[in-house]
């Protein structure tokens, strides 16, 4: 029996890169539209890119999926969220009834939601959305040592994973989270990934001062003098500075692309889980759209990591997943658009100008 280092290496093996003669075919229909080329955009290249990873001529949105994982930190400790960690708990009960963003956005566009509990320091009620998954509770505080060990990175990993590969159908995925103090261990995987300084990396989270997010930038130091994760290990770098919810995500990531479903990227801390995904399974970020552009101050430089560009800016900063719910519609309409009109042959078309290709994100 494989142990889950072996597990988690086997599923990563299975992930494939996009079809490249499917992106080809779509690109030819595209540009064969009843429409000046170039006139929708990001819809053209989303509905190609979503073409390829499905590896389908008509790229489908129905099934779409938001798995909001959810974990505390011990770091919280440090004093580096205006909020305690019993708001974790909270809002979870608040989105199992249905009354937060994330659940009322992905309502709105028809996505399920499963709020994935992999580390709440709390016990939390039977409910049919909630997969109870509890590895620890919590994080211990990464300015005195690491977050978690080895087993447990590697468990939060296979726990995401694994939640997306028990749907018996997804098109479109995100990976939404909940866990007050969890800008500050994406900071710290942002500057160990990336090379960016602590002050680089560390914004305001949900609202700090000039004078606490200084404060922050010191715990966030203190953490990688402390722990001093190697950056070309992704594991250590999770086991160390990470949280369980982060790799959750980064898990719900790789179990995308195993399924060939479009991920759909939201803010900061599920760009920190999408770099630490690609670093665990290079190429991966084909398979990526960054919903939007956060106000989070480092999330910018962690898409262009990525090589990433972001459909929308909307100046949203809140989290949870709520910019990809708002992207996922986007998707939408860029499947719809691709599926749907008729080709300039079959309209009958023949007085047509056709633009030149126009900037746009790139697929590869």
């Amino acid at each position: 029996m494989m142990n889950d280092i072996e597990r988690l290496t086997e599923y990563i093996r299975n992930v494939s890169p996009p079809n490249k003669a499917t992106v080809d075919r779509a690109l030819e229909r595209e540009f064969w539209l009843a429409k000046p080329r170039g006139t929708l955009g990001e819809l053209e290249t989303v509905a190609v890119q979503l073409a390829g990873i499905q590896n389908r001529l008509r790229p489908q949105h129905q099934h779409k999926l938001m798995v909001v994982c959810a974990g505390d930190h011990g770091v919280v400790e440090e004093g580096v969220s205006l909020y305690s960690k019993d708001v974790t708990f909270q809002q979870i009960l608040n989105f199992s009834k249905s009354g937060g963003c994330i659940t009322v956005l992905s309502e709105n566009v028809g996505a399920k939601v499963i709020l994935l509990d992999v580390g709440v320091d709390h016990d939390l009620p039977p409910n049919p959305r909630i997969v109870s998954a509890k590895i620890a509770r919590g994080t211990k505080n990464i300015a005195k040592g690491p977050a978690m060990t080895r087993e447990e990175a590697v468990t939060s990993i296979l726990t995401g994973l694994e939640t997306v590969l028990l749907e018996p159908y997804v098109d479109l995925v995100a990976a939404g989270e909940m866990g007050i103090g969890n800008t500050t261990p994406s900071s710290c995987m942002a500057t160990v990934f990336t090379g960016m300084s602590p002050e680089e990396a560390t914004g305001r989270g949900a609202g700090l001062d000039d004078k606490q997010v200084r404060h922050k930038v010191d715990v966030i130091r203190r953490a990688l003098d402390v722990n001093r994760p190697d950056p070309n290990d992704p594991l250590d770098v999770l086991a160390k500075v990470g949280g369980l919810e982060i790799g959750a995500m980064t898990g719900v990531y790789l179990g995308a692309a195993i399924r060939k479903a479009g991920i759909v990227v939201d803010g900061f801390i599920a760009a920190a889980a999408a770099t630490l995904a690609e670093k665990l399974c290079p190429g991966i970020r084909e398979y990526m759209i960054a919903g939007h552009k956060s106000r989070e101050k480092a999330h910018g430089a962690l898409l262009d990591f990525l090589k990433l560009r972001p459909l929308l800016d909307l100046g949203m900063w809140l989290g949870e997943g709520s910019g990809a719910a708002v992207a996922m519609y986007v998707c939408q309409c860029a499947c719809e658009h691709f599926n749907k009109m008729t080709t300039l042959q079959e309209a009958s078309i023949t007085d047509v100008v056709l633009w030149p290709d126009l900037p746009s994100r790139a697929i590869a």
